[in-house]
């Protein structure tokens, strides 16, 4: 559908655009020293000379705003206080460079105010990359952009053909932009499966190249915001053949998507849509009048999107990680995942983030547009499943090992090995071995094959013990 669609004028938009990577945990702490020396500071909320800076020209979010948001055990997670503390570690570098974006008949000029460097629990990192854009443009104009520069390796015809460049340099894609140029400290320290082209071969388990992106969009007050509008937002409609679309002919079914994951708490001004492409706030209110709106977008909604996207994230990787066990091959990596599965969901995985009510509110979004409840289900059914199956194993190990210790025991009870043992003192005849008589020779038997198997056990524990480590430390050293 490409027509009889009514523009919104747009005259400020805040864009942050959210890039997904994973990197090797033992490497985690080489990797913040050399981000301090590309000049990426730790942020901690006791310095508050970083509440401005890296949000836009005036932008301030208070620390104790962040701090009153969440949870007491989230905030200790979300806001470490020092560098060796768990949870998520935040670098954050100002840019404030100008930069031109071209696709065919549209040009467009955006400001990238910041870009932060999150290392989050268990190998997922976040680069953010915050984004300033002003100057008046259409609805469409502006979802056009941002379809397009979320696209981090173009595959489709129709997303090939960017440019993306500033006075000194070019980029053909996102991609090149953000390590290439914006963070190449990082590039280095991403894991990469030789197995998958592209960037996502770092992520083999996201299934989708695009980047999360959250809108802060400010239109004309006169403007009536439609849930055509706010439709469009949601799922990135911007332009197809230079001509307005909208992947949706039905007005009832655009009302119902719209429905189902809009916050209208402070209609008819301000909206808040979210989906599993973009969390975007639409507003007829400036920054002048409702100050504090563009803050709670850059702090308290960022952070929540972050810590919900997160999740998502570590929920793949489990599954996937499921999928990719062999039992025979690797019992300790099948130990390990369990222990990985039981420290996410224990430490870091909560269904309440926020005390205050328009925090529950919006965390409820998150996890219905993430789909996270099921999700956790499935993983949930993963560590049941591991830990019945390990118990299995365990259980049939031991069972095989009692029965042949109860055969070994009865034997050696019945016939003794005192039978024999008056010819093993000392220097052994074997030449009265011939002369043994059938219970003689059950005893030798029994007795010779009992330790043959001791020995056998020895060697097969220590063997498998030494086996796992190395492949434990070869793993560390690819993970």
């Amino acid at each position: 559908m490409v027509n009889k669609l009514k523009e919104l004028e747009v005259e400020k938009a805040y864009v942050t655009f959210m890039f997904p990577f994973a990197f090797h945990e033992n490497q985690r702490q080489k990797m913040m020293e050399t981000l301090e020396r590309h000049h990426f500071k730790f942020f901690n909320l006791k310095n508050k000379t970083l509440q401005a800076g890296y949000y836009g020209k005036g932008v301030k979010v208070r620390h104790e705003q962040l701090s009153q948001f969440f949870l007491p055990y989230i905030e200790d997670k979300l806001f470490p206080q020092t560098t060796k503390n768990r949870g998520f570690l935040r670098y954050s570098k100002e840019i404030n460079e100008e930069f031109t974006w071209e696709l065919k008949e549209q040009k467009s000029n955006f400001l990238i105010n910041s870009v932060d460097i999150t290392l989050c629990p268990f190998g997922i990192g976040v680069i953010t990359i915050r984004t300033l854009k002003e100057g008046q443009e259409n609805l469409s104009e502006f979802l056009h952009f941002i379809s397009h520069f979320r696209v981090l390796e173009p595959k489709l015809e129709e997303e090939q053909g960017v440019s993306i460049f500033n006075d000194s340099y070019k980029f053909e894609t996102t991609n090149q932009l953000v390590l290439d140029y914006l963070c190449p400290s990082v590039k280095p320290f991403i894991i990469r499966n030789e197995h998958l082209e592209g960037y996502y071969g770092s992520l083999p388990f996201f299934e989708d190249a695009r980047m999360l992106s959250s809108v802060f969009l400010v239109v004309k007050e006169d403007q009536e915001i439609l849930a055509e509008h706010l439709y469009r937002v949601a799922q990135v409609d911007g332009k197809v053949d230079g001509n307005p679309y909208i992947s949706s002919s039905n007005p009832e079914y655009i009302e119902q998507f719209v429905e189902k994951r809009l916050h209208n708490r402070w209609a008819p001004f301000t909206y808040t849509i979210t989906s599993e492409n973009v969390q975007a706030t639409v507003t007829k209110i400036d920054e002048k009048s409702s100050p504090n709106s563009i803050s709670d977008f850059m702090g308290t909604m960022y952070y929540n999107l972050l810590l919900h996207y997160y999740y998502k994230i570590m929920l793949l990787k489990l599954s996937f990680e499921h999928s990719e066990v062999s039992w025979s091959k690797d019992k300790e990596y099948v130990r390990e995942l369990m222990e990985l599965i039981s420290k996410f969901y224990s430490r870091y995985y909560f269904g309440q983030v926020s005390p205050r009510q328009e925090g529950k509110e919006l965390t409820h979004l998150l996890r219905e547009a993430f789909n996270l409840n099921h999700l956790f289900i499935e993983v949930k059914k993963t560590l049941d499943d591991l830990y019945r199956a390990q118990d299995n194993q365990t259980s049939t190990r031991h069972n095989m090992l009692l029965f042949m210790l109860t055969v070994y025991t009865t034997i050696s009870g019945i016939y003794g090995m005192n039978l024999v043992i008056e010819d093993w003192k000392g220097f052994t005849d074997w030449s009265k071995v011939p002369g043994y008589s059938f219970f003689e020779w059950i005893s030798l038997v029994t007795a010779l094959s009992g330790i043959g198997l001791a020995i056998a056990l020895l060697v097969s524990t220590g063997g498998k013990g030494l086996a796992n480590r190395y492949r434990k430390w070869k793993r560390e050293r690819t993970d």
